[in-house]
This record gives structure tokens, sequence and C-alpha cells, in this order.
């Protein structure tokens, strides 16, 4: 619903054609945003998009290398998150962070508490503020008790209460019903209207296109780092946005080439670890890449790293070219021919400070070994023949893998579990990070990869890769499977809609 505010000429914040870089990555091409007052305003995207880049520049986290920022028409430069703060800008994240072992009241005056006569803490001033905000937001917490133990909801309402008394005027609310109830949803939504009717503005970041529409008043879409286009909630529609939103040419980025598909190679039956993932079965087949789609947080990487047996799970089987893989095992997973490209391979994927020789051959030191020692020849001469066949661009065999591009990390990555021979490749997020030119090269070895009979799982949070590469399209939604596409019926339109959906629309 519209609010009764009126809009004036001059806005609360915009920003216009921002630019961030990171290095060689453009995470903002052309941000632009114009928050009206007096009106919740939904930013929507894909994951990548580059929303996230854009609220940490109106946070002060980053500084922007281009374009300009307006706050009530005035030009600002925030150098920090407290020039941010201080400005009248608030930022509630999906996992506030708050002092544990502090009090209610006390996390709500942090740094700046009232002092009375003789440099005493005015605690009941404090708290009597706290009271009455609690009751302007309608809501009952105790200001005496400590945050430890409260529920992300209540940590979320004491994150409002803390920008409203330092009386922020423009709020950033990113995915904060992520982790909440239907009905802490409701509350929060009755709070977040309330501070609309007080005149302030709100940025509501959602991938639940049925949030977007119930609280917000205007969306702005982002793609690829860039703005799309602004519209008022009452003149769109889902597929409208769906549209905006995936819309792009993706022919010559994802080079898929024909392969034969065989057999049941990994068959994954009612896995579930409660409160992660319920009730999840698929097969992957010899020379099939499935794509796992999903928005962040459906729990994809959990699915992987519990089939490889990184993560625990409650119930389900998982069988390898018919034979049943025993939980909680990575050792019996690899010895049956399964291997793990984690989303991580900076923390989980490569030891850094080691050589790229002794990266690319952890997975088949015991292979090389020769009463107990490896000799550095043998380690090199495995090497260097996948070095070579995934082109890893590096000065020697010897050099610390922290000194390459993250395309060519994600390389020794690969090379690491091919030397091994694998059966299944579980690979998360196998482009993340790298430009686009080395996007196109994972994207054709692992297409090489399923024309040699290697079933490939690829776990992806982008959608344009899922559609390029995948024969079969799997999504998930809150831990579930919600969706099952062959590749000529994965529409961008289709995948999207399994993933925010709340039906089941598996087929």
């Amino acid at each position: 619903m519209q609010s009764d505010s009126t809009h004036t000429a001059t806005p609360a914040l915009e920003l216009s054609r921002v630019v961030k870089s990171f290095g060689a990555v453009v995470a903002l091409r052309s941000g632009s945003l114009r928050l009206e007052k007096g009106s919740i305003h939904a930013l929507v995207g894909e994951n990548g998009a580059g929303k996230s880049t854009l609220v940490k520049i109106i946070a002060g986290l980053y500084r922007r290398d281009a374009g300009a920022l307006h706050l009530e028409g005035e030009p600002v430069d925030f150098h920090s998150t407290a020039q941010s703060k201080a400005a009248g800008i608030a930022v509630i994240y999906q996992e506030p962070t708050l002092f544990p072992d502090l009090s209610v009241t006390e996390n709500i005056f942090m740094g700046r508490q009232p002092v009375g006569r003789f440099g005493r803490i005015e605690r009941k001033a404090m708290r009597d503020e706290a009271m009455a905000i609690f009751a302007r937001l309608g809501v009952r917490i105790d200001p005496d008790r400590p945050t430890d133990g409260l529920s992300i909801a209540d940590q979320q309402i004491i994150e409002i209460a803390k920008a409203i008394s330092l009386d922020a005027r423009v709020l950033v609310m990113d995915e904060p019903t992520a982790a909440l109830s239907g009905i802490e949803v409701e509350r929060l939504f009755a709070v977040a209207r309330s501070l609309r009717d007080e005149g302030r503005a709100l940025v509501f970041i959602s991938h639940r296109f049925d949030e977007v529409f119930d609280l917000c008043d205007t969306v702005t879409v982002m793609r690829d780092g860039a703005y799309i286009d602004t519209l008022p909630i009452a003149e769109t529609t889902v597929d409208e946005l769906v549209r905006m939103m995936v819309g792009r040419d993706v022919t010559e980025l994802f080079p898929k080439l024909s392969a034969e598909i065989g057999d049941d190679v990994l068959v994954v039956e009612g896995l579930t670890q409660p409160g992660v993932f319920h009730d999840v079965s698929f097969t992957v087949r010899a020379g099939e890449i499935v794509g796992l789609s999903g928005l962040v947080g459906a729990g994809r990487s959990e699915v992987a790293r519990a089939v490889f047996g990184v993560d625990p799970y409650q119930s389900g089987t998982v069988r390898v070219a018919g034979r049943p893989l025993p939980p909680g095992s990575p050792r019996v997973a690899m010895a049956r021919g399964v291997g793990l490209v984690p989303e991580d391979r900076r923390k989980q994927g490569l030891v850094l400070d080691q050589s790229v020789a002794r990266n690319v051959t952890l997975a088949v030191r015991e292979r090389l070994a020769r009463y107990g020692l490896i000799w550095g020849a043998r380690e090199n001469e495995a090497a260097r023949t996948w070095a070579s066949r995934l082109e890893v661009k590096t000065a020697a065999l010897d050099a610390e893998t922290g000194t390459l591009s993250g395309g060519n990390q994600q390389k020794v990555v690969l090379a690491k579990w091919l030397s091994s021979d694998p059966k299944v490749l579980i690979v998360d997020e196998p482009t993340r990070g790298i430009d686009v030119g080395t996007k196109a090269e994972v994207h054709r070895l692992l297409s090489q990869l399923a024309q040699r009979g290697i079933a490939v799982l690829m776990i992806s949070s982008e959608l344009p890769e899922v559609l390029g590469m995948a024969d079969r399209v799997l999504v998930m939604r809150e831990g579930r499977l919600t969706g099952e596409f062959d590749r000529a019926d994965a529409t961008p339109e289709a995948v999207m809609y399994a993933a925010t959906a709340h039906e089941e629309t598996v087929r």
C-alpha cells in the first residue's frame, strides 16, 4: 500500500551512477538509487547484482570510485561507518551484531551513554528512552535483560531502536526476514510501516517477491552491477521484475558441449538434517551436468558438504556407482571417486602458503608416496600434467599458490580433484570472483569433464551460469528441493519462481 506521505522534490538519499571496483573486478558499474521520505523502497536483483556493494557505500564501509551521493540534496562522501551513522543512516543486517553480555538498553546506547553530574551514566534516562522507543514501535522487549539468547527478530528490533535513538532518517534493511518466522515478519513489517509513516526513508532488500509487494511502495532493479529501472510497486508485476533481473545474453560465456549421458553415478535419497535441509533426493548421471540453483541460504552448499562427508546429516542415503557412501567420511568419499571444489577456495580448497605442485597433488599423495616418502620430482611430474591441461598460469610449480590470480587458484583446485580421476565432481560456485574470460575457460573445462563421463553437480548463485551449463536444473528453497527442470524447460522465470515461491513446484 502506498504511503500517504507527500514526496518532496528533494529525496532523502540519492546515488547516481556510482562505480566501485576491487582490483580488476568491477562490483558496481553504475549504481543509482533515489529514496523518497515517507516511503519503503525495495532493492532487488540476483546474487552478485551489486546490491550489497551499494549498501556498503551508503553505510560508509566502502568509498565509491566514481558517481555522486547526496543526502537531503547535499553532496556527501563517507569515509567511515561512523560518518554515515552521524549523518542519519542506519543499516540493519540479516544477522545483527550486538554485545551478548550487555543489556538491551546498554546495546542501544553503546558508546554514547548520557552522563550526569560527577560523570555518572544516567541509566534510568537510558532505560526510559528505550521503553519509549519500544512503545512507539509497538513491541514488548525487557530493556534490562541481556541480549544473549534473544531471537534474531528481537535483535533486529533492538538495531532499529538504536537507529531511532540516533534519529536516523534513512534505514536500510538487508535481507532482514531470512531467519524469521511468519509472525516475526509481520511484526517487523508493522515496525517498518510505522517508521515510514513518521517520514523516514527505508530500503528493503529481499529475494521474496511476496514480501516486496506486501511492504514496499517502489522497487529498483539491479543487474550485473548496474541500475536497470525503478517502478512503483502498483505499476509492475512479478513477471516484469523477473525479466529485468535475469535478462541477458549467455551464449558466448557458456560453451556447452554435447556429451553422452549414461547411468546414475550419484544417487541421493531422503537426505535430512533438521533445520538445514529436509528430504533432499536427486541423481547425477555419467556425462551429465546438474545445476543446483537457489538463493543464498537455501541449503545448497550444506547438501553438497553432507554428500561429501564434511557436514553431518540425520537420515537419508548417498550412493556412488551403486555403493553406499557412509556419512561423515570425506576420506571414503575421495576413495570412492567423489571430489568437492568448495565455495571458499582460499580457506577450504587450498593451502595458500604451499606450492602449486603441493596443492595439485593433495588428493593423491598416498598414491605418490614410496615407503612413506614423496619425492619432489615425482610430485612435480604429477602436478605438471594437470597444470598444463588446465593452463594454470604460474611462474613455476614451486610458486606459492596464494600468489596466483583468483581464476588460476580455481584451476589449481580443479586440478587437485581431476588428478584423482573422480567419478563425481561437485563444484560449488565455480566462477565466483574470477574475470569473464576465465569464467568461459572454467565453463569449457566443466563441459569437457562431462564429455569424459564424469558426473558433475554444479552449485551456482548465477542463474545464467546454471541455465547455460546444466543438462538438468534442481532448485532449492529454504532447505527443500522445490523444482526440477530439463534443460529445455529451465527458463529464467521458471527457476526464479521455484526459488521464491511458497508452493512446491517439483515436477
